[in-house]
């Protein structure tokens, strides 16, 4: 990808995700989707939120992060068991892909909602 390539990238993006959308999406897919994908979305959440995160890797997060707030899916959300395999994959491809900036303050953070939400 050209490094011009990214404000489109980015732009497309930001159409799909927002702040209020993701959490929207997080507390109805809580229990279904299962901790462990909530787990993956807030790192990438709050990984994206640090200013020290480079614009590539906001790009990344965003886009897993579109892929997971928009309804159509490879798998439908509603599918028994199934239904998330499909968002933890995209989600979790967009973990190693921005693995070095999911440090100990962004785990702790995320320690934190889980606790309050499980």
């Amino acid at each position: 990808m050209l490094r011009t390539d990214l404000p489109v990238i980015y732009q497309k993006a930001g159409q799909r995700y927002s702040g209020p959308r993701f959490r929207a999406k997080l507390a109805r897919a809580a229990l279904a989707a299962g901790r462990e994908v909530v787990e993956k979305a807030l790192w990438l959440y709050f990984a994206a939120q640090r200013p020290e995160t480079p614009r590539w890797a906001k790009v990344a997060v965003y886009g897993a992060l579109a892929y997971f707030i928009v309804p159509l899916d490879a798998i439908p959300d509603v599918a028994p068991l199934a239904g998330y395999t499909d968002d933890l994959g995209v989600l979790a491809l967009a973990v190693a892909t921005i693995a070095r900036y999911i440090d100990g303050p962004v785990k702790d953070q995320t320690r934190r909602v889980l606790a309050r939400w499980f």
